[in-house]
């Protein structure tokens, strides 16, 4: 195959996701929502902002090592987006979760969705400022900052979802040692057996990206995620045909 038939074919694929993220979008607009398999994880965290407010204690999210500038943009995002939906509850609630980060510009980010979500009340929009938290480019000194928050903050509740490498066994053994209630999701799967061993409840690898879906159900996020699955689906049948062309012929 040629270069040319090459970028061809990935412009094609590109309008054909977009155009299926714009037909399904409205389909859920008009009230025909797709069915999602359950992901325990996101249902247990949707009830942890309440419990974090029922037992006096904090909630504390770390949106991991990662960036916005670089191939961890996508995890990051993940964690932002679970960031909105806790932001969003804090708003309703007067109670802010503690968010650390390791780099600068997902805490600029961070910054943004609670300023949006506390739009119109200044005050309480400082007051979240307060518990936002750059500890530390390195990923080490990132976790130790971390394992502090942990062992000296009253937390509640864990949740870390973005990039995170062999630092997160430090952090998700501390948080386990606690006794706390710990959810952590990355798409690393160098990390992934650490979490799984910690963590309460996991979300493995791309289950991540789904969580603007997953928890807020906004028609968009919706839309993308029954795109990417018709997408999933197009490409299976497209290496089948392959297979099958390639066999008799």
């Amino acid at each position: 195959m040629t270069p040319e038939f090459l970028v061809r074919g990935a412009i094609v694929i590109l309008i054909v996701f977009v155009a299926a993220i714009y037909i399904f979008t409205l389909r859920v607009r008009s009230g025909r929502i797709p069915l999602l398999r359950r992901i325990r994880a996101f249902d247990t965290l949707q009830g942890l902002p309440g419990r974090a407010i029922e037992a006096g204690r904090d909630l504390h999210l770390s949106l991991g090592v990662g960036s916005l500038v670089n191939e961890t943009t996508a995890d990051s995002l993940a964690g932002l987006a679970v960031l909105d939906y806790l932001a969003e509850q804090a708003a309703a609630t007067g109670v802010s979760p503690t968010i650390s980060m390791a780099d600068p510009t997902v805490m600029l980010f961070a910054q943004n969705t609670l300023r949006a979500a506390h739009a119109g009340d200044s005050d309480r929009a400082e007051e979240a400022y307060r518990h936002i938290r750059w500890i530390a480019p390195q990923p080490a000194a990132y976790a130790a900052g971390v394992m502090n928050i942990l062992n000296i903050d009253q937390v509640e509740a864990n949740v870390m979802v973005g990039s995170f490498g062999d630092e997160y066994l430090l952090m998700g053994e501390t948080a386990a040692r606690q006794g706390m209630a710990h959810i952590g999701g990355t798409s690393n799967p160098n990390t992934l057996p650490f979490i799984y061993a910690s963590a309460q409840e996991t979300l493995l690898g791309e289950e991540i990206y789904a969580a603007g879906a997953y928890l807020q159900k906004r028609p968009a996020h919706l839309g993308s995620l029954a795109a990417q699955d018709l997408m999933r689906w197009l490409v299976a049948l497209f290496m089948l045909a392959g297979i099958v062309i390639a066999s008799v012929s």
